[in-house]
């Protein structure tokens, strides 16, 4: 059984809510509140590219998830299950010289893409987040938007909302959950393996932002299922705790067909 079982799962009615229903948190204790931290390296000089950033913050998410560390034997299964039990809340914070060099030591996957660098760190409870992780800063850096070159064949897009501006660390939370989805939805519909080889290859993607045209042809209007299964789109939701108001869409992300 794959560890994003229960994110399939929930996948479509999480879609189908109305969009003030997608930051409920009910009666949830702040307490127990488990997050995925992200750590991006932004050095002050030479900064990295914005996409590649985002593109190795993609993949180290996916990675965390499906490493055999988190399979049921392992010694990442527990923190993980509970995890994507729940909210799949990341959150990202920014290192450099040797504040990123000690998250190395946290349990985690780091990513390298065309020389930019992301951590994704194995998911816990927030308030338990160690003192070198939670000394780390979550906002106050932002990079320039770069222009990517084609994307590669073969390869899954994840499409950002050219109509949503987000941070750089909110755009990395985005594009990890969207890897999560791609995961969860090929291992649920016989796709297993193409997750196979996208894992053998390291879960490279690709981060662009469309033009309003083309977000329109590709956002899943019609049921989820269907726009999966004919279009190879999964579409990012937020809950709209930080940045953008609650149900917005703020990826979609598309496989290769």
């Amino acid at each position: 059984m794959s560890i994003l079982e229960p994110l399939a799962a929930r996948y479509a009615t999480w879609l189908r809510l109305p969009a003030e229903a997608t930051n409920d948190t009910g009666d949830e204790d702040p307490a127990l509140v488990r997050a995925m931290p992200i750590v991006l390296r932004v050095e002050r000089d030479p900064q990295p590219a914005r996409t590649p950033l985002l593109e190795a913050a993609a993949a180290a998410s996916i990675a965390v998830c499906l490493d055999e560390r988190a399979e049921p034997e392992g010694p990442w299964h527990e923190e993980v299950d509970v995890w994507v039990r729940g909210r799949i809340r990341k959150v990202s914070r920014r290192a450099r010289g040797a504040h990123w060099e000690a998250v190395q030591d946290l349990p985690g996957i780091t990513v390298t893409v065309d020389g930019a660098q992301a951590r994704a760190l194995v998911p816990g409870l927030v308030v338990e987040s160690p003192k070198v992780l939670s000394r780390l800063q979550i906002s106050g850096s932002e990079l320039p938007a770069d222009e990517p070159g084609p994307v590669e064949p073969g390869v899954p897009v994840l499409w950002l909302n050219p109509g949503v501006p987000m941070t750089v660390g909110k755009a990395a939370a985005q594009v990890g959950h969207a890897t999560m989805l791609l995961a969860a939805l090929l291992h649920a519909s016989g796709g297993g393996a193409d997750l196979k080889s996208w894992s053998t290859a390291g879960f490279p993607c690709a981060v662009r932002t469309p033009t309003p045209d083309r977000w329109r042809a590709l956002h899943p209007a019609e049921d989820p299922d269907t726009a999966w299964h004919t279009h190879g789109t999964t579409a990012v939701r937020d809950a709209g705790f930080t940045e953008v108001a609650p149900g917005t869409v703020t990826v979609i992300a598309q496989w290769p067909r």
